[in-house]
């Protein structure tokens, strides 16, 4: 039933791909709409607040046929006014998250667009430019998600810009017979590429938006901030850049990325799972084939490599070295990442069960563990517990990126912790949950197992306020606490891209981590303020534990 399921999404969601991939006369319509790129003239539309929108704009070649798995090609040149005025399908994907919600046109492997809001009315106007790289788990997003979306930003004075890339199976698996072919010798990271070649494109043609090819951020949350860590270590990407924004998440992690060889079996032992015996096979196979064996409960991962081309070597490595971007980073992540159950399992928060998973997972290091992370009584269990699952999943790779960056970037870090609450949600969805990909909403389950109550800002809870965009998201019954709050990181993130610094009128002071006066972390919620930070013992003893 399950496949049955897949399969009839897949067929939904394919069958729109009639989307504008060749060029067509515009009709009649203002030339304010349309802009000249390297590649043809663009036509896209305007807002009534006079921000103009070009969406579906195809920064590389289709990576269909014998391109897929392979890096990005350059775009066919057009002379007619192409179409910018509907968003390019997404990246192929199963509906794995239930907070997605696109307005994208359909799954295809030809996905390698960006969307773009300007503010500038010519293109003589070199206002900073932001990049924004969606999050989920390099298997699912898009750049049409509302929460993303750039007209706010624009109406700041930036140039906004969101970037498909290839996900899952198309976009990061490695094989001994891609390597070979590859002029590198690498595969894998073909998300990543992506990613790369969208920000040469911002280059070459962000100018004719009015946008300052100088002073181009790159943002993103979750995978979206890993892929930040990834573009800043990158030699193909780290003088592309002038800033960087991570949101949760970073590649000097806990769990780093595979080294090639390793990475290459995974791709052989996936090839073996679907009867492929050849790289020519699989290409030969249909993308939904393949996307639906990856949706398998024993299916492969497929995520970042140290291919030898993307990545000279590991990320870690590359910061550690100060061979990465030397950029101003404004970085961050929440204060509840993962909830207690992904330390406790089943078990009711106690002392005594948390002390027991601890041993489990740490076996002679428990002791140091409990120390690091007290518990004397239920709730300090839970808490303890929620702390250690948000560690372990991805605070302490921010943190890690923060830290090296601070000491060999040669720039300004700023950290924050969000710490602002999801409010209840409205009266409408009080009785409901989100459903599929699409935004839908069904009942929710009353024999589901209920997610224990937040006792934070959980994963993602910030993108909303920081680009400016809860009206988008009509889940929650947002508060004047919610919109000030919104207000203030949403400034402080158009203050960093235009000056490389969040500092501004109106706005608590925010120092930078690694400056004169130790390292301050700024606390974001209804009153936010600069503290110290407080668990750098935590992170040193994960680092500890994690090298044996």
């Amino acid at each position: 039933m399950k496949t049955l399921l897949i399969v009839s999404f897949l067929a939904l969601q394919l069958a729109p791909m009639a989307m504008a991939q060749t060029s067509k006369p515009a009709a009649a319509s203002s030339t304010a709409d349309r802009v000249q790129t390297a590649n043809g003239p663009l036509e896209g539309t305007t807002a009534p607040n006079g921000i103009r929108m070009f969406k579906g704009v195809p920064y590389a070649a289709p990576p269909v046929g014998e391109l897929r798995w392979k890096a990005p090609q350059p775009v066919k040149n057009w002379t007619a006014v192409r179409q910018a005025k509907q968003f390019g399908p997404r990246a192929m994907q199963l509906p794995l998250f239930g907070d997605m919600n696109f307005r994208s046109n359909g799954v295809s492997e030809d996905c390698l667009y960006l969307n773009v809001w300007t503010p500038a009315k010519t293109g003589k106007e070199r206002l900073p430019v932001l990049v924004y790289f969606y999050g989920g788990g390099f298997v699912a997003g898009d750049g049409s998600e509302p929460r993303y979306d750039g007209e706010s930003m624009a109406r700041r004075g930036i140039v906004a810009i969101t970037v498909n890339y290839r996900l899952g199976v198309f976009g990061f698996m490695a094989h001994p017979e891609l390597t070979k072919e590859s002029p590198q010798h690498a595969s894998g990271n073909y998300g990543l590429l992506d990613q790369s070649a969208a920000l040469r494109w911002v280059q070459q043609n962000i100018a004719a938006f009015g946008g300052d090819p100088k002073k181009v951020t790159i943002a993103g949350e979750s995978a979206g901030s890993y892929s930040v860590s990834a573009q800043m270590a990158s030699p193909l990407s780290k003088a592309l850049i002038a800033g960087a924004i991570g949101e949760s998440g970073s590649l000097l992690s806990l769990t780093p990325p595979m080294p090639l060889a390793q990475a290459e079996q995974n791709g052989v032992a996936f090839a073996s799972t679907v009867g492929a015996s050849s790289l020519a096979a699989l290409r030969a196979m249909p993308a939904t084939q393949l996307l639906e064996a990856t949706g398998k409960p024993d299916a492969k991962r497929f995520s970042t490599v140290v291919d030898g081309y993307f990545f000279p070597k590991s990320p870690v490595e590359i910061f550690t070295a100060g061979e990465q971007a030397h950029v101003p980073l404004l970085v961050g992540w929440n204060s509840q990442e993962m909830n207690a159950g992904a330390v406790l399992g089943k078990e009711k928060p106690t002392p005594e069960t948390f002390a027991q998973a601890v041993q489990k997972l740490y076996g002679a290091r428990a002791n140091d563990v409990l120390k690091a992370y007290p518990a004397t009584t239920e709730a300090e269990a839970e808490q303890a517990a929620t702390d250690l699952a948000s560690d372990r999943f991805i605070a302490y790779g921010t943190w890690r990126w923060a830290d090296v960056h601070g000491k060999t970037g040669g720039k300004p870090v700023y950290r924050y912790l969000y710490a602002r609450p999801r409010p209840a949600m409205t009266p409408e969805m009080g009785n409901a949950t989100a459903g599929l990909a699409g935004g839908v909403v069904k009942p929710a389950d009353p024999a589901a197992p209920k997610a224990p109550p937040a006792r934070g800002a959980v994963h993602s809870a910030e993108i909303e306020y920081a680009m400016g965009n809860l009206a988008t998201n009509k889940v929650y019954a947002w508060t004047p606490d919610d919109q000030k709050v919104s207000e203030t990181m949403q400034s402080y993130f158009a203050n960093f891209i235009k000056t490389s610094n969040p500092n501004g009128t109106g706005l608590p002071t925010w120092p930078a981590a690694n400056g004169s006066n130790g390292v301050q972390v700024m606390h974001i919620d209804v009153t936010t303020r600069a503290e110290p930070e407080q668990n750098r013992a935590r992170y040193l003893l994960l680092e500890q534990t994690a090298a044996k």
